[in-house]
């Protein structure tokens, strides 16, 4: 217990450190939200991987393997495609204009402060979603490592994410990214090895697995189906979900753009791959624990030495908090930037602004823990939790965001009807397919079918009102859509 101590007050004292640094560093709005768009292909990358990689990797990959084995591995083969998509084919004209936020883009594209709003708007409510799976796995984890209980955890996981990501911004943000992806990396790269010290090789791990879970190696764990439209989530959220793309108005120029998420897709890959092993040890280490969710603290704290262990839950603690602040620090401007300046308060100073984002990225942090308080999701896995913030997130702007870049007769009312509609029928899908509520709503069933995941029908009707409401709508000016279809900026 001292060794662990040790270890986390250490690691939480460098990044509180950071974030103090980085308030000093920070002299502009600039750099506060993209870090003053001069980030290198290293620390660009990293932080790209960092924000991918998070408690639905560590936590929630393997609670899912845990439970229905192998199949879902498939799911993550997408990433890699997602990630060629976005430098390919969305990156050389989404950054011909750097914005602040992924709402401006809307915004200056289709020259609406309407889409705007609403895209501040989904940002808020998804984000909100996601942080909860974050918080639950932190708080898993501190009660592992610590002895106290997954609340108490939880309210000292969220406070810690708050102070660091309220001093610092995208620059304490990024920084903090780069040393946890370093900390991801090394744990996972030590753990897998002394976990397989325990079945003497990977081939009798999988035997083992065999034996116990037959049906781990199979489909059968998930309905094809469902599987196929997880995996349109995992696509469609890796693209346009605005943690991400921020990260491209945050790298210099399209060649740091290039070899940064070249990076990531190398970082995050190989950590999927050494974590797939980690989710089978703990189907035969840990046969029967009451959550999935509870697999990779247990390896952690049982079965590897204390030290590689503590390592192992700072990793998994890292990955958490890598993704949240740059949640955190979304959902901030999207408050500040998108909704206050914007519809209520246009000549808002900059300091002013700033207090707003700071304001927000506090109450955006403090409801998703009065939510878990509440009960809501409880039961869930948390990889479930995560995979609906990506389905809202890319219901909702993968559409827009790409159609602007790709179709000059896109406009406001397009993309304005693709948001509303791919979020609405999302949240309802999600909420009537909800297995729980058949006894209730039978007549709804067929509506929400469970094999199907909602970001389906809400990426069907995102793209159809796109295009309707596009084509039955007054073209656009040219002066909304030139800059993205002029010579790529290399």
């Amino acid at each position: 217990m001292d060794i662990q101590f040790i270890i986390f007050v250490g690691y939480f004292i460098l990044i509180f450190l950071i974030g103090w640094l980085s308030l000093k560093w920070t002299k502009s709005e600039e750099d506060y939200w993209i870090a003053g768009s001069k980030l290198g292909w290293g620390i660009g990358g990293a932080t790209m991987a960092a924000t991918h990689t998070s408690a639905g990797t560590f936590i929630g990959t393997i609670g899912v393997i845990y439970s229905v084995g192998w199949s879902f591995g498939w799911v993550l083969i997408t990433i890699p495609l997602a990630y060629w998509f976005m430098v390919a084919v969305l990156a050389p004209r989404f950054t011909a204009i750097k914005e602040l936020t992924l709402p401006a883009f809307l915004q200056r594209r289709y020259q609406s402060k309407t889409a705007r709003g609403v895209g501040g708007v989904i940002i808020l409510i998804a984000t909100v979603v996601y942080i909860q799976a974050q918080i639950v796995a932190g708080g898993l984890v501190a009660n592992v490592v610590f002895g106290i209980t997954p609340l108490t955890g939880m309210i000292i996981f969220t406070i810690i994410l708050l102070i660091y990501t309220l001093v610092g911004g995208m620059l304490a943000v990024v920084y903090t990214d780069f040393l946890q992806m370093i900390i991801m990396i090394v744990g996972t790269v030590i753990s897998v090895p002394l976990a397989l010290m325990h079945f003497d090789s990977l081939s009798g791990l999988i035997e083992k697995v065999e034996i116990i879970k037959p049906l781990a190696f199979e489909w059968g764990g998930f309905p094809t189906v469902l599987l196929i439209t997880l995996s349109l989530a995992f696509f469609l959220g890796s693209v346009a979900t605005p943690e991400k793309v921020i990260r491209l108005y945050a790298m210099k120029d399209m060649k740091t753009i290039r070899r940064g998420i070249l990076l990531a897709v190398i970082v995050v890959t190989g950590i999927n791959l050494l974590v797939f092993i980690l989710g089978l040890a703990s189907m035969v280490l840990f046969p029967n624990l009451p959550t999935g969710d509870l697999a990779m603290p247990m390896i952690a704290k049982t079965v590897l030495p204390t030290f590689v262990g503590t390592i192992m839950l700072a990793a998994i603690t890292s990955a958490m908090m890598s993704t949240v602040d740059s949640l955190l620090l979304v959902a901030g401007s999207a408050l500040s930037e998108d909704i206050y300046q914007n519809i209520i308060h246009k000549k808002a100073s900059q300091k002013r602004r700033l207090g707003v984002a700071r304001i927000g990225i506090l109450i955006v942090g403090i409801i998703p823990l009065i939510f878990i308080i509440g009960g809501f999701a409880e039961g869930e896995l948390v990889q479930f939790i995560v995979i609906l913030f990506t389905a809202i997130m890319a219901a909702g702007f993968f559409t827009p965001v790409v159609g602007g870049v790709l179709w000059k007769r896109a406009t406001k009312q397009g993309a304005i009807a693709s948001m509303i509609g791919g979020v609405l029928i999302t949240g309802l899908w999600k909420a009537l397919g909800n297995p729980s509520i058949y006894p209730v709503l039978p007549d709804y069933k067929i509506l929400g079918d469970p094999s199907i995941y909602p970001v389906l029908p809400g990426f069907i009707v995102s793209i159809l009102c796109y295009i309707i409401f596009s084509l039955t709508t007054q073209p656009p000016p040219e002066t909304a859509w030139k800059p993205y279809f002029e010579k790529k900026n290399e």
